[in-house]
């Protein structure tokens, strides 16, 4: 299988115990979030090698994480500790009704808001065959853009695939006009970019879905897919374009991480030679299952669980 790294800040996750206002809740669950821990969980579930780059807060949360990580099977051999920063924190309330969980998160000076690209150049790249990124590196701190876009240089220079999910988080950035702009300067280093309709929309300023693949195409970008929730997911790259539909589940439990699941599908999909088609195919299945599940990547599933889901749905 081909070795994937993952770059960006992983979090621990205090998930409510009960339904109510965060400040009412006496008991929490413990676990961990991040984008890019959703994702590296999720192609590990498929049995691929992953290795994840970040820097953590020697503090409990800190170790929690790298070990949790561990016994996901996840690389942690990139991972690195600050004894002043702290590792981020993300609160999660309870929902029944399958909306969207109000989940506040603590990560301003965090210890992964201080990677710098003198990390980013003491990486062994010489066996990474994908680099997968989000927009959330490029928004925490000016020092971990720099992080970023050194890796993306890297990745670039030796001819690693790079894929690449907008991830759109407003409130972590100064503001929108250099969110766009940032946003779409890293998408122009890219293989393949995902963003979800609306985040589209907000990036290019357009509405017609041929208008955005013609956007990014004219940009370098060889493969574009949109996302469009439980609908499905469209496609272009220099070869054809398509829709494929989304899949129906019977009850929505928690749709954090739905996206993070579609990359899961995507990105395995590429690595293991498929058509495009049926990486989004692959996309589509992995987020319906997750939004069936609490917590963030419970419920991304192992290759054989997958196999049933696409089988029996």
């Amino acid at each position: 299988m081909a070795k994937i790294l993952l770059f960006g800040e992983p979090m621990a996750l205090l998930i409510a115990d009960t339904v109510g206002p965060l400040e009412s809740v006496e008991h929490f669950t413990r676990s961990m979030s991040g984008a890019e821990v959703n994702v590296a969980i999720g192609l590990t579930r498929l049995n691929h090698e992953v290795e994840y780059f970040t820097h953590l807060g020697d503090d409990p949360f800190g170790r929690y994480i790298k070990k949790n990580l561990e016994n996901q099977h996840i690389g942690t051999s990139f991972i690195s500790f600050d004894n002043i920063y702290k590792t981020g924190i993300q609160l999660k309330n309870r929902v029944t009704d399958g909306s969207d969980p109000y989940a506040p998160y603590y990560r301003k000076c965090s210890a992964a808001a201080q990677v710098t690209k003198e990390m980013v150049d003491q990486l062994d790249l010489s066996d990474v065959d994908l680099v997968h990124i989000t927009g959330i590196p490029l928004a925490i701190s000016a020092c971990a853009r720099e992080a970023t876009f050194q890796l993306l240089k890297r990745a670039e220079k030796q001819k690693i695939i790079i894929t690449f999910d907008p991830n759109l988080r407003p409130s972590l950035w100064e503001n929108q006009e250099t969110m766009i702009k940032v946003i779409n300067e890293a998408a122009n280093y890219a293989d393949l970019i995902l963003p979800g309709m609306s985040e589209a929309h907000i990036l290019t300023g357009l509405s017609d879905k041929k208008k955005i693949f013609e956007y990014y195409h004219s940009k370098g970008v060889k493969t574009v897919i949109i996302k469009e929730g439980a609908h499905g997911a469209c496609y272009s790259n220099l070869e054809c374009e398509g829709y494929v539909d989304g899949y129906k589940v019977e009850k929505v439990v928690d749709t954090v991480g739905a996206g993070d699941g579609f990359a899961v599908g995507v990105l395995s999909g590429i690595v293991e030679g498929l058509e495009i088609a049926e990486c989004v195919k692959r996309g589509n299945a992995i987020g319906a299952i997750q939004v069936t599940n609490l917590s963030d990547n419970e419920g991304l599933p192992t290759r054989k669980e997958l196999e049933l889901f696409i089988n029996n749905v």
